[in-house]
């Protein structure tokens, strides 16, 4: 009886090894078999034992076959195995299971079938009507296999796919794709599936050959081709891509893809991504050699320049050295101004550049930072782009200072540009707030501010912008400020929910600054928003500093009901000062009193978020900022809708032009997988808010339009765009995408 216990343990093992690559071809749907429950499954006590149940168990001392029958039911080292009848034939040495028969190796794989047949060496034997449902959802049918003594397991008249075949309703159904094969070969030593006479089946549609495919099979991963992308555009021509996949090491892989176009040449794409203990880095490049047709005249002739090698390569890595020190880089680079928009890689018009060295811990924070933008907008000259290194900055926050918190900052940055302005800074602050609530519920803000600095500028007469430049040579510039902010809430009940209403008021002192005096580099592009209404400092940089005496009062306001959620403010400014501001008209702080700003959110749901950012004239109340941004709907089906419109009458600052803009997108799922989507963006600005833009208040920038099928395993989509700009040879027109995706390969 211990002999038949072990060949019991024997088929075990060979129905487990054909959980990773048997089955049968025509039926991939469930076995109406409940494998041996988990919890039944005691370890035995040695390793080479089995602990089995059964109805009865017979002996026939002249046939000398010991028969087990009625639910049998078998457990060893977590390997469980159900059948009607298991029998050993002790003189032929056959050992068979039939009837139901379930098997669940540890790792929760479940092989169903009808009839298993073992030598008593356990190192071959044959299958029938098997069925594999792998742990993470793939599964495997087969009319019949068999393994050899090495181990080397064949299946005739397969399938395999890792996609449901039951419905919402629990109701049979295809899978969305499956893989047929006349012959399939699992070759345990290296885990990958090789199949022979094999076809891809879409749903009902004829098969489609693979004369040699393969797949690894578990958590590994292993090379060979991924899924190719098809696309057709006015520029480049019909575009087919096959990437194809190296498994490196566990932690490093490549993936080359090699696009072919019938217009141009073809183009070479490589992306390379390693995982170490502390941190990861992935480095994309690509590569092609054409003619670069990016000089246009007047005319709108295009003048076709030489042809050379064009590309463009995009590194990012973040390596984590300590619990505090940390170093991260980026480095995006490309031979020309339109290589991108032309192969519809990025719609980017810059290109930034860092490496940065940080520590962090819970009260100090330090950096050495480096940057360079390439740039890539029509007229600009890259001569002009700075480059910044080092920018090194460090801050620590004490506690506990005269009962408030004192924040120290240092900090320096070199600019340096190749023809135009070079611009040297460093500077020192303090900052004290102490924070306390009244009796009465206000809360009290009392902050003190002071900053020295020193500048070094050569050559300002190349910055165009008088206010921009500064004065030549060193400069330095002492910087005071105390503040006092006043909130004070009040919360009530209301329609059956909450709402504060917080009045808000804020003075702010400041002595007379020399800003002129100073280059400004970074405090350009300065609005009045809500963000920054109550800012100590309203412009974006260091470089400039709001000097003078104000007042900024506002309200702040909150209603939560059940699935309803609003969010207001609303504020306004006044400087007591008279003299003349360094603010450009038009900003909404250039006069004592500013304008009014505001921001409204309401909230229904997770089927409402609207979001109205706005600015109004302080003499008619003229709207100067408007912005809209809407989400309306589920996840399935949902409208986005956006309109931007800056009417400031700014001329003088190239960085605050005007500008209006509308953005709609939208998806609708009209069946359970399948969804139609499209957006546009549409540039609304004419030539009374911005005296150089090309557009006629309505000139479409670029437009999508497709159709998605998206289930568990098998993404198909068909998409239109149209880009209505033209850059160079980056033309504008229309192009084509198709996608195909098969989730879950290998599983």
């Amino acid at each position: 009886m211990k002999r038949s216990v072990l060949l019991l343990s024997g088929a075990v093992q060979f129905w487990l090894a054909f959980g990773g690559a048997s089955a049968r071809a025509q039926d991939l749907q469930d076995r109406p078999v409940t494998p041996p429950p988990a919890e039944a499954a005691a370890a035995p006590a040695a390793e080479d034992e089995i602990r089995f149940t059964a109805d009865r168990l017979d002996y026939d001392s002249e046939a000398d076959v010991v028969t087990a029958t009625g639910d049998v039911r078998m457990f060893r080292q977590g390997d469980r195995l159900r059948a009607d009848r298991v029998s050993w034939n002790r003189k032929s040495g056959q050992v068979m299971a039939e009837g139901n028969i379930a098997v669940t190796n540890p790792q929760g794989d479940t092989a169903y079938g009808d009839r298993i047949e073992l030598t008593d060496s356990l190192k071959d034997g044959m299958i029938q009507n098997m069925l594999v449902v792998l742990d993470e959802g793939g599964r495997i049918a087969a009319q019949r296999g068999s393994r050899d003594a090495g181990g080397v397991i064949q299946v005739e008249q397969a399938a395999y796919s890792p996609c449901a075949v039951t419905d919402s309703n629990g109701c049979p159904k295809q899978p969305s794709w499956q893989i047929t094969a006349v012959r399939v070969t699992y070759n345990p030593a290296d885990h990958r599936i090789r199949y022979s006479g094999a076809q891809l089946k879409l749903f009902s549609l004829p098969g489609i050959p693979l004369p040699a495919f393969s797949h690894s099979v578990g958590g590994g991963s292993a090379g060979g081709v991924l899924t190719p992308s098809f696309r057709i555009d006015r520029v480049n021509g019909v575009e087919v891509a096959v990437p194809y996949y190296f498994a490196l090491a566990p932690n490093r892989d490549l993936t080359v893809t090699p696009h072919v176009f019938t217009s141009v040449l073809p183009m070479l794409e490589a992306e390379y991504r390693q995982l170490t203990e502390t941190g990861a880095l992935r480095v994309i490049g690509y590569g092609t050699y054409g003619r670069r047709s990016d000089e246009v005249l007047d005319s709108g002739e295009t003048v076709n320049s030489e042809r050379s090698f064009r590309g463009y390569i995009d590194a990012v890595g973040r390596f984590q050295l300590d619990p505090n020190w940390s170093v991260s880089g980026s480095l995006r680079l490309q031979s020309d101004d339109t290589f991108l928009r032309r192969y519809d890689i990025s719609r980017e018009d810059r290109l930034r550049n860092n490496i940065k060295v940080e520590r962090i811990d819970e009260n100090s924070y330090f950096s050495i930072d480096g940057w360079a933008v390439q740039t890539m907008r029509t007229g600009d000259n890259q001569k002009m782009q700075p480059v910044a290194l080092p920018a090194i900055d460090y801050r620590r926050r004490i506690q506990e200072v005269a009962g408030g918190v004192l924040q120290l900052q240092a900090n320096t940055l070199a600019l340096f540009r190749q023809e135009g302005q070079d611009t040297q800074r460093a500077f020192a602050s303090a900052q004290w707030d102490l924070r306390r609530v009244t009796d009465w519920g206000q809360q009290v803000t009392f902050t003190a501010y002071a900053r020295g600095d020193v500048y070094n500028a050569n050559d300002t007469l190349e910055t165009t912008i008088a206010s921009y430049r500064g004065d030549e040579g060193v400069s330095t510039r002492a910087i005071g400020a105390l503040a006092v902010d006043v909130q004070w809430p009040f919360v009530g009940e209301v329609f059956g929910g909450t709402q504060r209403i917080t009045p808000r008021f804020q003075a702010v002192v400041s002595p007379h600054i020399a800003n002129l005096s100073l280059p400004n580099e970074d405090a350009r592009a300065v609005d009045l928003e809500d963000s920054n209404l109550f800012a100590l400092n309203r412009f974006a940089g260091y470089d400039r500093f709001e000097d003078s005496t104000r007042f900024t009062y506002g309200v702040d306001y909150a209603l939560n009901l059940p699935g309803v959620e609003i969010n207001a403010t609303v504020g306004q400014s006044y400087r007591l000062s008279k003299r003349e501001t360094i603010l450009p008209d038009g900003t909404g702080l250039d006069d004592r009193l500013s304008d009014i700003v505001g921001r409204t959110e309401v909230r229904f749901r997770d089927f409402v978020q609207f979001t109205h950012r706005y600015r109004l004239d302080k003499d008619g109340l003229a709207v100067r900022r408007n912005e809209v941004d809407a989400t309306i709907g589920s996840r399935q089906t949902y409208l986005l809708l956006g309109y931007l419109r800056l009417n400031r009458d700014i001329d003088a600052v190239e960085d605050l032009q005007d500008r209006e803009e509308a953005r709609v997108g939208a998806r609708v799922q009209f069946a359970r997988f399948w969804s139609v989507f499209g957006s546009a963006t549409v540039d609304l600005t004419d030539r009374s808010e911005d005296v150089l833009s090309a557009a006629d208040g309505f000139d479409p920038i670029r437009h999508r339009i497709g159709l998605t099928y998206e289930d568990d395993c098998l993404r198909l989509g068909a998409t239109w765009k149209r880009d209505y700009q033209d850059n160079g040879d980056a033309r504008g027109g229309n192009s084509y995408l198709l996608t195909l995706a098969f989730k879950n390969l290998g599983r």
